[in-house]
């Protein structure tokens, strides 16, 4: 099957040659491409498929004349190298290249703007065009070579440790582990084809006066507060005196702060549990560096407070992402920076490893990150939690006993911690739109009984399995939260039994743990089948029994 990303997109013959093209559409495509960081159209093979139908032929002057058409029906998009393959299965499909346009805004021939997010082509307007204005430069900054030093004369040893690290990475493909040293310098973009250090390459191998020359070079500044936020510790680290590897291995080492832990007890034992877990600390620093905007002046602060830790790096989100797609979207402002340091085993590589963040906080049931972001900063804070021991029990039991999927762990992290959860509210903290991601995120849970559901569709409620627990010997403590409607509208009843008249606000301060939504649900309910009646207005509104049900239960 023909999968999409942000850099390629197949179309169907017919949606590009013949009676049935749609030119206008696919000019759009393009333009999408040459706003972001460039990308590949492949004609004649559908998403389907993996191949072209075996009886399709192409004449080279009907792929000449959709380029032609293409170019009149955009601007500033840079169409190159179309060629026609001959597949082995005798068929043949074209395809071609857009380059990012590295200066103006590309714009289709109508006067629309639109930027490839994942595989997507997403029109913009209004605010964002002067962020995709601002963007164009920090998009191509990396291949930028302006002071023609050559890699000879940068900082050996540090190249030599590059290319060391490369050839024993278990990511790296063979492929690239055996081109010379001046091809491996020239694939991870560090170098021209003249040998000339790109802007991407004196971050990695430059002296400390080369990196100093930089635009914009970074300082990380770490700060520790105390309890009354006044700063009790401060330390800087300059960009031009390390490369990021050296930088990222250098904090973690220094930033103390970031090591603490918190013990649990579990009978006789007792169990070390980090306040940050030291891949999300790993994966927030490495992202504050891939991401920043490295053509505006600006620090990357991490500041530590006694029971939060927030990173805050220069620049706002990558067009197109934001606070609540940003565990799905994928748009890489520095992509081969982030190709650098995924490939040396730094980072998750292709997506912002929100993922892996959101999992290693669930498993260990602390709240899902905060992340903020305006045009000049964005700051993602994490907490250090007090830690639920029976919630962290459940998913160390689950752990010994199944295997599950990273995002199956974080489904189960929320649910425990939660105790009950709705889907809409599940949905919202996973950033989906659909039931069909959903489903995708719940995974095995419900078929291995770890999960239960109540209620359907929307109303649908997700909570552990007491069953299964109940054979786990874990001592669980009841929670009302988790109770059946039935069994909560008895408790109601008996509740307004025993002590008459009462307001929602009145029965909710008593039934504790229970969501004042689900109370007003049930006492609805049983207004409805008669069994409680209502008095007063709105806003001061009592329940109560029934008459005829109170004097049968006093005849009872």
């Amino acid at each position: 099957m023909a999968i999409e990303d942000a850099n390629i997109e197949y179309k169907s013959l017919k949606k590009v040659i013949g009676k049935t093209a749609d030119l206008k559409s696919l000019a759009e495509t393009c333009v999408s491409f040459a706003n972001a960081q460039g990308g590949e159209i492949v004609v004649g093979i559908e998403n389907a498929a993996t191949k072209p139908d075996p009886n399709q032929k192409i004449k080279i002057e009907a792929v000449n004349l959709v380029i032609s058409r293409l170019r009149d029906l955009t601007d500033s998009v840079a169409l190159v190298n179309p060629i026609i393959i001959d597949d082995e299965n005798e068929g043949q499909y074209f395809k071609f290249k857009i380059l990012p346009s590295s200066r103006t805004i590309a714009t289709t021939s109508s006067g629309k703007v639109l930027i490839r997010i994942t595989d997507n082509s997403v029109p913009i307007s209004g605010e964002e065009l002067t962020n995709l204005a601002a963007e164009k430069n920090a998009f191509q900054w990396e291949l930028v070579s302006t002071k023609k030093i050559s890699w000879i004369n940068s900082n050996i040893a540090e190249v030599s440790s590059f290319i060391e690290d490369i050839q024993k990475s278990k990511i790296v493909s063979n492929f690239i582990k055996e081109k010379s040293n001046d091809e491996i310098l020239e694939f991870y973009q560090l170098i021209t084809s003249e040998g000339y250090l790109t802007n991407l390459g004196v971050v990695w191998f430059g002296t400390t006066t080369q990196r100093a020359n930089l635009s914009y070079p970074i300082t990380v500044q770490y700060i520790v507060y105390n309890d009354f936020e006044e700063k009790i510790r401060k330390k800087d680290w300059h960009f031009h005196i390390h490369n990021p590897k050296q930088l990222v291995i250098d904090i973690e080492k220094e930033a103390t702060e970031l090591n603490y832990t918190t013990e649990i007890s579990n009978g006789l034992f007792r169990k070390q549990i980090r306040n940050y877990p030291k891949e999300v600390i790993r994966e927030l620093l490495i992202n504050a560096i891939a991401h920043k905007r490295f053509t505006i002046s600006g620090d990357i602060f991490i500041e530590v407070y006694p029971d939060r830790l927030v990173i805050t790096n220069p620049g706002g989100l990558p067009l197109g992402i934001t606070k609540d797609n940003i565990l799905h979207e994928r748009h890489r402002r520095n992509p081969h920076l982030i190709n650098t340091l995924h490939d040396l085993g730094l980072m998750e590589g292709e997506g912002s490893g929100y993922d892996l963040i959101y999992e290693k906080l669930a498993r260990d049931i602390k709240p899902l990150p905060i992340i903020e972001s305006n045009f000049n900063k964005t700051s993602v804070t994490i907490y250090s939690g007090i830690v639920n021991k029976e919630a962290l029990e459940i998913i160390e039991y689950v752990s010994q006993h199944f295997r599950l999927s990273q995002k199956e762990y974080t489904v189960l992290g929320i649910v425990a911690a939660e105790k009950k959860i709705t889907a809409p509210q599940l949905s919202l903290k996973l950033q989906l739109s659909t039931e069909d991601r959903m489903r995708n995120w719940i995974g095995s849970l419900l078929e291995k009984s770890i999960l239960i559901t109540r209620g359907v569709k929307k109303g649908t409620e997700y909570l552990l399995n007491p069953t299964l627990f109940s054979q786990s010997k874990l001592k669980i403590t009841p929670s009302l939260k988790t109770i059946d409607k039935e069994q909560l509208k008895h408790l109601i009843l008996e509740f307004i039994r025993y002590n008459g008249a009462n307001s929602k606000t009145e029965i909710s301060s008593h039934i504790q743990d229970v969501e004042v939504k689900d109370i007003q649900k049930c006492l609805y309910a049983l207004v409805k089948t008669e069994d409680l009646i209502t008095s007063g207005g709105l806003k001061n509104r009592k329940y109560n029994l029934v008459k005829k049900k109170q004097t049968k239960n006093k005849n009872d």
